[in-house]
C-alpha cells in the first residue's frame, strides 16, 4: 500500500470512530429524556413494567392533564416565568450597564471591584446558604419574590459583567468618537452601537440567566414557604409523597418544565454558540 492509500484508510477510520462516537454520546445523552417522555404518557404500573417498553397501550394525555388542570401546579409555572423573567431582565440591563462601565472608564477601586466580582463568581452558592437565608429573614422578605431575586442576581450578576465587559472591550473606541463628535453622549454610544453590535454576547447571558433561575431548587426551597411563592423544580419534588410517587406526573411536568428552556435555545441558538464561543476568546 502506498502512502497515499495508507492516509485515505487512517482518514476513514478516524472518520468512522468520531462519528461512532457521537452517536454515543447522542444516546447517552438523549436516551434519559426519551424515557422521560415516554413515561409522561403511561400510567405509574406501566412505567415500572418489565420488559420496558418505549411505547405501550397505555399511552394516556391524562398525566399533563392533571398537571394543567391543579391551580397550584400551574401557579408553580406562573412563579417560575415571572421570577426567571424579571431576574433575567435586571441582570441584562445591570450586566450591560456595568460591562459598559468597567469597559470604557477609569474610577476608583476598579480593581477591586474587578476582584470582589471574580471572587463572587468563584464561590459555591451552596456555601452562602445559610447567611443569605438569615440575611433573607433579617430584611423580612422570607417567602417572598424579592427574596429569590435578589438572592438569584447575586449569582447571575458577577457572569454577565465579566461577559459584558470582555466584549465591550473588544469594540473599538473610534465608535465612540465618532458618535461623540455627532454630539452623541454616552447613553447613545452604548444604547445605539454598542448594545446591537453586542447582541450574540447579550442573548447569551439572557439564556444562561434564564436557565439558571428557571432550574434553581435549593434557595427557592429554603427561602420560600407556601406553594403560592414555590416554583416548578419545587413543584415537582413535592409530587413524591411520604408513601407514594407520582412518576408519570413527575415526567409530566419534567417535560413542561423543560419546554420553555428548548424554546429559548432553539430560537436564539445562533447568537448563543456565538456567543460561548466569542465569550470563551475575548472575555
Amino acid at each position: 500500500m502506498n502512502r497515499v492509500t495508507i492516509r485515505t484508510v487512517k482518514s476513514g477510520f478516524a472518520i468512522g470512530l468520531t462519528i461512532t462516537g457521537l452517536l454515543l454520546g447522542a444516546l447517552f445523552a438523549g436516551l434519559p429524556a426519551l424515557w422521560m417522555i415516554a413515561s409522561s404518557f403511561k400510567s405509574n404500573t406501566q412505567i415500572f413494567a418489565y420488559p420496558p417498553h418505549l411505547i405501550d397501550d397505555s399511552f394516556s394525555i391524562g398525566p399533563y392533564s392533571s398537571v394543567l388542570s391543579n391551580p397550584e401546579q400551574l401557579r408553580f409555572f406562573f412563579n417560575s416565568y415571572l421570577v426567571s423573567t424579571l431576574v433575567t431582565m435586571l441582570t441584562l440591563l445591570i450586566g450591560i450597564l456595568s460591562g459598559y462601565s468597567f469597559s470604557r472608564y477609569a474610577f476608583r477601586f476598579k480593581k477591586f471591584l474587578n476582584l470582589i466580582i471574580i471572587a463572587v463568581q468563584s464561590v459555591p452558592p451552596i456555601t452562602l446558604m445559610i447567611p443569605y437565608f438569615g440575611l433573607i429573614v433579617a430584611l423580612r422578605l422570607y417567602n417572598s419574590y424579592s427574596a429569590l431575586l435578589f438572592t438569584y442576581l447575586v449569582f447571575t450578576l458577577p457572569y454577565a459583567i465579566i461577559m459584558m465587559t470582555g466584549y465591550f472591550n473588544t469594540l473599538p473606541r473610534d465608535l465612540d468618537e465618532a458618535v461623540m463628535i455627532d454630539g452623541g453622549g454616552s447613553l447613545t454610544i452604548l444604547w445605539r452601537i454598542l448594545v446591537p453590535i453586542s447582541l450574540p454576547g447579550i442573548v447569551s447571558v439572557g439564556i444562561y440567566t434564564f436557565m439558571l433561575a428557571w432550574n434553581e431548587f435549593l434557595f427557592a426551597l429554603t427561602l420560600t414557604k407556601t406553594n403560592d411563592m414555590r416554583t416548578v423544580p419545587i413543584g415537582i419534588q413535592l409530587l413524591m409523597g411520604q408513601h407514594s410517587f407520582e412518576w408519570n406526573q413527575i415526567m409530566a411536568m419534567s417535560v413542561l418544565g423543560s419546554v420553555p428552556v428548548l424554546i429559548l435555545f432553539l430560537v436564539f441558538q445562533r447568537y448563543f454558540i456565538a456567543g460561548m464561543a466569542a465569550g470563551s476568546v475575548k472575555g
